[in-house]
């Protein structure tokens, strides 16, 4: 997840340099900030990754540390390494420890990018590295956790926590584990949660809202027109509360980031064919990973956990 937080540009003309140069030398670096403390270069960032670290171990022990960090920081370092390389300033990552309320213990994290985009290709390239990146690295962390499924039978009266399946999991549980009786499911240890929480999130970064990773994509692609789709996206973020009211957090988290996107240096300059077959990929990693009911549950059993309606 990447966070923008820079004024609106007013560059004058002749900083957006002819489109006949190299990609990394058609703008003007943005001016440097006086160099930070360690504190703030560096310090705040590592004390979060131990402070989420330790949320994330009570909630699910060593493996779903080693599994959901490598995930998370795998997607992070893709966005930032692509900053670097394009010379926009960027933070190091923010991780957001949530202990006890997050299943995982963590809401995941993001950068803050605090310098314009120079041009449509630099926003697509920052924007699509987090995702892959993270995907990647999902995939082996997944491929580890077929070790630990096992099936079990459904127990409604039980206090178990049951999730919904991205399509990936779901078809590589059919592909393992296969038949699965009636009445049962797959119990799923550290590893899977992790490579599920992985691809949910790779999932949500990837919806073409706002300063969303997948609204970093969709801005480049389709320019201004972007803001309709990240406004179609919203609304549908807050149809699917209907089917899951797990939905309700992040359709807040989705609004509260889904703010305008800001143009670039250069919004003119043409991204070609190889980005638009690397948009494709994103799309596909956005339908594998994509949960409609990330926590399975219906709103009557809610109004009844609340006592609102009678037991059924």
């Amino acid at each position: 997840m990447t966070s923008s937080s820079f004024p609106p540009s007013s560059a004058p003309a002749e900083e957006r340099l002819p489109t006949s140069l190299p990609d990394t030398a058609r703008w003007k670096p943005w001016p440097a900030a006086p160099k930070p403390s360690a504190w703030k270069a560096w310090g705040r960032n590592l004390l979060l990754f131990v402070l989420t670290s330790a949320s994330v171990y009570l909630s699910g022990g060593p493996l779903l540390v080693g599994g959901l960090m490598t995930i998370l920081l795998a997607h992070e370092m893709g966005h930032y390494l692509a900053c670097r390389y394009y010379r926009v300033d960027a933070t190091l990552p923010f991780f957001i420890p949530f202990p006890l309320v997050s299943l995982v213990g963590t809401l995941g994290a993001f950068i803050r990018i605090k310098s314009p985009f120079p041009n449509r290709k630099a926003l697509f390239d920052i924007g699509i590295a987090g995702p892959i990146a993270g995907f990647a690295v999902c995939l082996p962390v997944l491929a580890l956790s077929i070790r630990e499924m096992t099936v079990g039978r459904v127990e409604p009266s039980s206090s178990a926590l049951y999730l919904g399946d991205p399509l990936l999991l779901k078809l590589v549980t059919q592909l393992v584990l296969a038949p699965i009786p009636d009445g049962s499911t797959v119990v799923i240890g550290s590893l899977g949660l992790a490579s599920w929480f992985g691809l949910f999130m790779t999932a949500l970064n990837l919806m073409p809202i706002g300063q969303l990773d997948g609204g970093h994509v969709v801005y480049a692609l389709l320019g201004e027109r972007a803001g309709i789709v990240s406004r179609v996206g919203w609304w549908v973020c807050v149809c699917l509360i209907y089917f899951s009211p797990s939905w309700i957090l992040w359709a807040i988290l989705i609004r509260v980031l889904g703010r305008q996107h800001p143009p670039t240096l250069n919004d003119d300059e043409p991204l070609g064919g190889a980005r638009a077959a690397v948009a494709l990929l994103g799309l596909v990693i956005f339908i594998v990973s994509f949960v409609p009911s990330p926590i399975v549950g219906s709103w009557e059993s809610i109004l009844e956990l609340i006592g609102v309606l009678p037991p059924s």
